[in-house]
This record gives structure tokens, C-alpha cells and sequence, in this order.
């Protein structure tokens, strides 16, 4: 019997996953035992090879079975811990004492549902980096106001999570879905900054318009009141790219990342516009072109929610 299950979805992730089981085995906990568990979607790379060289407890979920929210609630299933624990496989904790942190607000009764800090690595996208420092600040919310939360670093007790489990039929943010339901029966998200993770983004520019773009049909059942039209997309992208450009002129970096500043904020905005404007249900083909991405050599995607929520003004007055 486990304490602690920490729960691995992942397609294709050879590159950092290694990395981050060692980080999640070194952890230093209280008295507490734990577990991983790898809720795998077919990868053809090496990371089964990992999980198995690590000691993960495997579990498969086929391409016409996958949502983010189902793969999830398999991995809660076979887990035996009273703490469920969730991280990308490319997110990497960075000291040994991340997952006590991210734990202790629900051992100590303050929190139902937690979230850790992410940041960025050296080769990270410039204005990803300044969403991770708006969406992920360097001091504790325990708990917070609102139910923004964020499953690439995360926990909530198995209780929690059998009470609500996660939703199946979301194209995105399935971790915001059941964190609203959980603060409005009463219950309490805590955000611990001392928990943090790198969280490795390595998007194309294509991937990031379709992350944003799955995460704005959710985002609009969710908090129907925030609807982006296109004169709003072309404020925030503008808005967006002069704040990025700004900071990377103080610090003497404009021209190397200027490029990559505008990309990024027009995908991210043209993917937010269209799934807030695009009223049609998804057939069968797009939610497998969106739900479950092409292995890496064939231009895929990450299968964890974004970090963010389109608007970013307006959604953290709201959300937070």
C-alpha cells in the first residue's frame, strides 16, 4: 500500500521523461511512500522502454479511447495512493522537495486540489516564459480565489477526485473543469510556488495555434462570459507582442527572439479566436487530429493542457 501515486500521461516523450522519473524518485518525503504511474497512448519512441527500465506501473489507453480527461481518471484507477499526483513527462521538478510542498496543502486540510509553479529552460519560447511568470508567480496561493489550476504539476486527494473525477469529453483545460466544480461546492484550490517544475514546451508554431485552440472550446463552456472576437484577438496579439518586445529590448535580447515573439503570439491568439468563434460539434477525425497528436518526427504536439487561458486580463480577474 502507496501514499502517493504520481501519474505520467505521455505519447512519445523518450526525450525528458527519464529525467523526470529520476527527479520524482528523488524525492524526500515526510513518512510517505509512493508510486508512478504511466497511462501511455501508444508511443512507437522509447519511452515504454523507460517506464519499464524505472519500475512505472504501465497502463495503455488506445487512439479511439484517448481524451486528457479519460487517460486520467485510468491512471487515478490504477493508482493506490491517497494522493494522486499529476505531471507532464516533460516538466522536470527542481529540488528534492517538490512533491512534499506540492502535497502538504492537502495533508494539512488547506487545499483540496494543488498546483505547482512552472517555468521555463534555456531554449524555451521568450513569451511562454513571460505567461509561466503572469500565471505561476513566485509566492503561494493556499488556497486561492477562483479555480484556475494546472494539471503538468499538480495533486488533489483521491477522495477529491472520486467525487468529481475528470471530464472525458473536453478538448482541453480538464483540470480548470472539475477545479470550478470542486470551488463551488465549497472546496478550495491551492496554488504552492515552492513546488516548481521546468516545464518543457517543444512546440512548433502549428502545435501551439492547435493547443490554444482546444483549450478556447472548453474555455468557452466553461466561463461563457469570455468570449474573444476578432477585434479582441488582434488587440491581444498586438498588446501581446509589444509588452514581449519590450522586455526582450531591456534585456538586450530583441533581435534574437523577435521572431519568435510575433509567432507565438499570433498562434496563440488565431488558435484562441477560432475556438471561441467556431460553433460546430467536432467529428470523429478532428478530435483525433487535435486529441491525439502525430509522434514527434511527424510534427506532433504535447498531450498536457496548456498553461493559460486566452484572455489573460480579463480570465485572471475572473478566474483568480
Amino acid at each position: 500500500m502507496v501514499d502517493v501515486s504520481i501519474v505520467f500521461r505521455a505519447l512519445n516523450e523518450e526525450r525528458w521523461f527519464e529525467d523526470a522519473i529520476k527527479a520524482c524518485k528523488s524525492q524526500k518525503l515526510d513518512a510517505l511512500t509512493s508510486e508512478i504511474i504511466l497511462v501511455d497512448s501508444g508511443s512507437t519512441d522509447g519511452t515504454l522502454g523507460i517506464a519499464e527500465r524505472q519500475g512505472c506501473n504501465i497502463r495503455h489507453i488506445g487512439k479511439s479511447e484517448f481524451t486528457f480527461g479519460r487517460s486520467l481518471n485510468w491512471g487515478c484507477e490504477a493508482a493506490g495512493g491517497q494522493y494522486l499526483v499529476f505531471i507532464s513527462a516533460h516538466c522536470i521538478p527542481t529540488h528534492d522537495g517538490w512533491l512534499q510542498a506540492l502535497l502538504q496543502p492537502l495533508i494539512d486540510g488547506e487545499a483540496d486540489y494543488t498546483y505547482g509553479r512552472q517555468i521555463g529552460d534555456v531554449g524555451s519560447n521568450f513569451s511562454e516564459k513571460r505567461l509561466f511568470e503572469k500565471y505561476f508567480p513566485s509566492f503561494d496561493r493556499v488556497p486561492q480565489e477562483g479555480f484556475f489550476c494546472n494539471n503538468a504539476n499538480a495533486a488533489i486527494r483521491r477522495d477529491v477526485w472520486a467525487r468529481y473525477r475528470f471530464d472525458e469529453e473536453c478538448t482541453g483545460l480538464e483540470d480548470m473543469v472539475l477545479a470550478r466544480q470542486i470551488v463551488m461546492d465549497g472546496g478550495k484550490i491551492g496554488y504552492v510556488a515552492s513546488a516548481p517544475v521546468v516545464h518543457i514546451h517543444d512546440e512548433t508554431l502549428g502545435q501551439t495555434r492547435k493547443r490554444y485552440y482546444r483549450e478556447a472550446l472548453t474555455l468557452r463552456t466553461i466561463m461563457p462570459e469570455v468570449h474573444v472576437s476578432a477585434f479582441d484577438a488582434l488587440r491581444y496579439f498586438i498588446a501581446g507582442s509589444l509588452h514581449d518586445l519590450g522586455a526582450a529590448w531591456s534585456e538586450r535580447s530583441l533581435f534574437k527572439h523577435m521572431s519568435d515573439i510575433v509567432g507565438f503570439r499570433f498562434m496563440q491568439y488565431l488558435g484562441t479566436y477560432r475556438g471561441h468563434n467556431e460553433h460546430r460539434r467536432l467529428s470523429r477525425a478532428q478530435k483525433e487530429a487535435y486529441f491525439y497528436p502525430k509522434p514527434p518526427q511527424d510534427d506532433s504536439g504535447h498531450l498536457e493542457p496548456a498553461m493559460l487561458v486566452p484572455d489573460e486580463r480579463r480570465v485572471v480577474r475572473t478566474a483568480e
